[in-house]
């Protein structure tokens, strides 16, 4: 346990950031698997738009690495473009 009174102040702080983190970025995870699941190629752009951003301010906190949210995005986007073919 802890000693001094900033290691204990540190460690509720970190606790809370650790909270936060998981939440978005489990947030996020589930808003990336809902695009993935759709077929409709409208609400996929719609979806599409929010999820990079999530990833983006994910990426922007390193809560993720950047190439991580940027390999993301591609996927995704390559995901999209091929809804649009496919219903062509």
């Amino acid at each position: 346990m802890a000693n001094h009174k900033a290691t204990k102040k540190a460690i509720r702080s970190s606790a809370k950031k650790r909270l936060l983190n998981r939440y978005q970025h489990v947030t996020t995870r589930n808003m990336v698997k809902k695009l993935r699941a759709t077929t409709d190629h409208a609400m996929a752009v719609e979806l599409f738009k929010s999820v990079s951003s999530a990833l983006d301010k994910l990426a922007k906190r390193n809560i993720i690495h950047k190439n991580k949210a940027a390999n993301n995005k591609s996927k995704l986007a390559r995901l999209v473009n091929g809804l649009k073919q496919a219903a062509a």
